[in-house]
């Protein structure tokens, strides 16, 4: 990588004041910084800056990954549809996949992700249990058909993706794999400068046993983070298990139907009748592949979607609208459980959440406009189809993993996300080998990614103040920024390019600003930029024959004699 860069050669412009539609700090900063471009929604280009601390976040990366005894390799983003029908996600992927034609009509995927690719690779190069374990690493670009990209570099249509795919004997194996990258993680990000924690996820359209997310945790993220405030357990808020409120236990009693005219909401019933909300029954209506679903929740609940869509095995589901409602023969505002498959035009499956079968004497709706019906009860009134935890945790909500603690909510960015996946794939895809007894079995998987991307967002996010970025040394695009104020008089510009040349040929980055800016555009620039150490020569420093030393991260800055100013830059950078 050159070690050297003159600004005024530099494809790269400066903005005073960030684009209107940059909402969240590293967005703004990319774009007044010039790191990137964006080119349409979800897709930007790198300029000079930006790749380079890009690649190097790639090169933290790979550094960790071969310490955790990976390999890389490099795979096609284009991939035979014929793969993702084997697996089984061609048409269950979230977001749907993109599909390409070639010149013979053949089929191809933009890969937003490559468990099946490596499963066939697995398939040709390791047949014996002594070959096993293996991990091997990709840093390459993917596509998702993202239906809204937001934040910049946070949520993208093309990235950049480091994916990793360990293979196994068994799950003890797996286990050992799944720690060790699991380690290399938390060094990972801490080279980088990043906070990070990790959190129980959702598996999503990935798959397998168990996940865990690495969150940044920021005002500015995505997701909703909850974190017990007793025992420490933390989990995004699409996995949270929570303990929901128990009423108390109560004999059976018989169904009674009521006048509720004009109540149509769980507040309005529960008003209008003098009880609370968890003593009532939710009616949700969901359509899941085109087939309308009733989800049964108590109404003191929200239906967790994911929790739901995993429930019905993976099916992409949407809230159904009042024309779907009607046309299905539901009742919106009185729809029940109770009589609901009968009262339905279509088939309808019922998806009952834990709470609406476990509490006695519930209300609910009666299946006709303005009525409702008092006391019923789970199996002996309605059944359901599935029965499942798919409630929503929230803030204040009771730690299912302790006694006495309770959610706390924070925003967070996932930079990366770790998979067991188990046979999920190895086993439609046909992925054996022979094991000690000369038997065949599937190989044992697991997962792990680092959206590049985002990270180098999130770097931004976490290393900043209000006049620009302040890089980590590790990635810094440079490692020191030189700059010259009159450059034309008392020597200023000879001692610069002097200590230009001599730095570089020490192997530290430097770019030069050898503009003939004022001295406020070059330290706006300068702060903006946010290399780790400046070092500015002016006429009045040499008068002292000294040039003057800034971190970008302290406020004071130090002067060191003329002579000694190599050294001192090395062993700061070095």
């Amino acid at each position: 990588m050159l070690n050297e860069m003159r600004i005024s050669n530099l494809f790269t412009r400066t903005l005073r004041e960030a684009p209107s539609e940059a909402e969240t700090p590293s967005h703004q900063l990319l774009l007044r910084a010039g790191l990137v471009q964006q080119l349409a929604a979800g897709i930007y280009a790198y300029l000079p800056l930006g790749y380079r601390a890009l690649r190097k976040i790639e090169q933290v990366i790979r550094e960790e990954m071969d310490a955790a005894g990976g390999q890389e390799v490099s795979m096609p983003l284009l991939q035979p549809i014929e793969l993702w029908e084997a697996s089984g996600r061609r048409d269950s992927y979230v977001p749907p996949l993109l599909v390409v034609k070639d010149r013979r009509e053949r089929e191809l995927a933009l890969g937003p992700t490559h468990e099946e690719v490596v499963v066939e690779l697995f398939k040709k190069q390791v047949q014996s249990y002594r070959e096993l374990p293996a991990l091997i690493y990709q840093i390459q670009t993917k596509f998702r058909n993202e239906l809204r990209s937001r934040g910049g570099l946070i949520r993208l249509r093309e990235f950049v993706m480091k994916d990793a795919y360990s293979f196994d004997a068994d799950w003890e194996s797996l286990d050992k794999s799944y720690d060790a990258v699991f380690a290399s993680y938390v060094k990972l990000f801490e080279r980088v400068g990043v906070a990070a924690i990790a959190v129980d996820a959702d598996s999503g359209p990935i798959g397998g046993k168990d996940s865990q997310e690495f969150m940044h945790l920021t005002e500015v993220g995505e997701d909703d983070v909850m974190i017990c405030d007793n025992c420490g357990y933390a989990a995004n808020s699409e996995k949270a298990d929570h303990r929901r409120q128990t009423l108390p236990p109560a004999e059976p009693e018989d169904v009674e139907e009521v006048a509720t005219p004009g109540a149509k909401t769980i507040d309005d019933v529960a008003t209008f009748l003098g009880i609370s909300n968890a003593q009532t029954l939710k009616a949700v209506f969901y359509a899941a592949d085109k087939e309308p679903v009733f989800v049964a929740i108590r109404g003191d609940l929200e239906v967790n979607e994911t929790k739901l869509r995993n429930a019905l095995g993976g099916a992409d589901v949407r809230m159904m609208d009042d024309k779907e409602v009607t046309a299905a023969g539901l009742v919106a505002g009185s729809a029940s459980p109770m009589g609901v498959k009968e009262a339905s035009k279509r088939p309808v499956r019922v998806v009952a959440d834990k709470s609406a079968t476990a509490s006695a004497n519930l209300v609910a709706g009666a299946n006709k406009e303005g009525f409702h019906l008092r006391n019923v009860n789970y199996e002996r009134d309605w059944q359901a189809d599935i029965v499942a935890d798919i409630s929503l945790a929230h803030e204040g909500d009771a730690c299912a993993r302790c006694d006495g603690g309770t959610f706390k909510v924070e925003r967070g960015i996932e930079i990366g996300h770790i998979f067991k996946l188990g046979t999920v794939y190895t086993e439609p895809l046909g992925a054996t080998f022979l094991d000690a007894e000369g038997k065949q079995r599937e190989a044992v998987m697991g997962c792990y990614g680092i959206g590049v991307d985002r990270l180098l967002a999130s770097v931004i996010e976490a290393n900043h103040d209000e006049n620009g970025i302040i890089w980590p040394q590790s990635i810094a695009p440079f490692a020191v920024h030189i700059v010259t104020l009159n450059a034309d008089k008392e020597g200023v510009g000879e001692t610069a390019e002097r200590l230009y040349t001599e730095l570089s040929e020490r192997g530290i980055d430097v770019l030069f600003d050898d503009r003939e800016e004022s001295p406020g555009v070059k330290f706006a620039d300068a702060d903006l930029l946010g290399m780790p150490l400046r070092i500015t020569v002016s006429p009045r420093n040499l008068k002292q024959d000294s040039v003057e030393l800034k971190r970008r991260s302290e406020d004071d800055s130090t002067l060191v004699p003329l002579a000694e100013a190599v050294e001192r830059v090395a062993e700061l950078v070095q």
